[in-house]
């Protein structure tokens, strides 16, 4: 089965991606581009309808853990589609989540507000054990990030379509980390509604995408303490545009969607594992329900 690399990348990036490519897939000629003999395509953001010119066209593998860009394509072709299950891009958004929750339990932002100010004190400062850090999702990447911030020794909730008490999740926790899919239904998810639902005080992280988070209601959410802090790693605009409020918020971290940047060795590891099991017809890794959205 031909295959073909299809992608929006950088010359450089596309570049990086097809040497990792050659090397997991070393007796497959992978071409560039829309190639109508290809009957498998590796994509990377593709450009929209491209999948569509493929009229050979028996399997799509993504390269990315979020597929919400080619499920909105409404030329994507009725074939079995797979993400990617990296264990490496879980252990690097384990990291992150760790990172980011680690600094708002020991107060990083407070402190930093007070040395901006030359002001030496000490807070109170409550152990691991006595925050709760729920979870919005439980995928592979969440459940990564879960099982590490329980090793710390953080309470761990989480919950998803089909696990745990969203209300109770909700009350309960001190920081809330976002790493659901975007769909329609978790479009919007973190806005006033939810926010009105939380522990008052309490800190939110976004890990997932932008348009989790419906910005107006956050501003607001903070300036009256329903909220204290956002560690935000995804805009629904990227780069975050100059001069937006984000910016010099003081309750808001800003961070430039770095907290799991795909790597293309173990990538294509999976990749090629993937398209073995697709050419042996085994259960395939990471198998999009289109229905549910991921």
């Amino acid at each position: 089965m031909a295959l073909t690399f299809l992608s929006r990348l950088s010359e450089g990036v596309e570049s990086r991606w097809l040497a990792a490519l050659a090397d997991s897939l070393p007796n497959e000629k992978i071409t560039l581009g829309p190639d109508p003999d290809a009957e498998i395509a590796i994509v990377a953001n593709p450009p929209p309808g491209a999948l569509a010119a493929l009229p050979r066209l028996a399997f799509v593998q993504s390269a990315w853990a979020g597929v919400e860009g080619l499920l909105a394509d409404p030329a994507l072709p009725q074939v079995p589609l797979a993400r990617l299950v990296d264990p490496g891009l879980a252990a690097q958004m384990a990291e992150a989540a760790a990172a980011h929750v680690l600094a708002l339990h020991r107060q990083a932002p407070a402190y930093a507000a007070q040395a901006a100010q030359g002001l030496w004190r000490q807070l109170d400062q409550p152990p691991a054990r006595a925050r709760r850090v729920g979870f919005l999702g439980y995928g592979e990447l969440a459940r990564a990030s879960a099982n590490l911030l329980q090793d710390i020794g953080f309470q761990v909730d989480a919950w998803s379509r089909s696990h745990g008490d969203l209300s109770a999740l909700l009350a309960q926790s001190d920081i809330v980390v976002n790493l659901l899919p975007l769909t329609e239904q978790t479009r919007g998810v973190l806005g006033a509604a939810t926010f009105a639902r939380m522990k008052r005080g309490a800190a939110i992280v976004n890990l997932a995408r932008g348009a989790h988070l419906v910005e107006p209601d956050l501003l607001a959410a903070l300036a009256d303490g329903t909220l204290s802090h956002a560690v935000l790693d995804v805009f629904e605009t990227e780069p975050l545009p100059p001069g937006h409020p984000f910016w010099r918020h003081p309750q808001i971290t800003v961070l430039p969607h770095v907290a799991a940047i795909t790597d293309p060795v173990s990538a294509s590891a999976f990749i090629a594992a993937n398209i073995t099991r697709f050419r042996a017809g085994q259960p395939l890794q990471g198998l999009v329900d289109r229905t549910a959205g991921y």
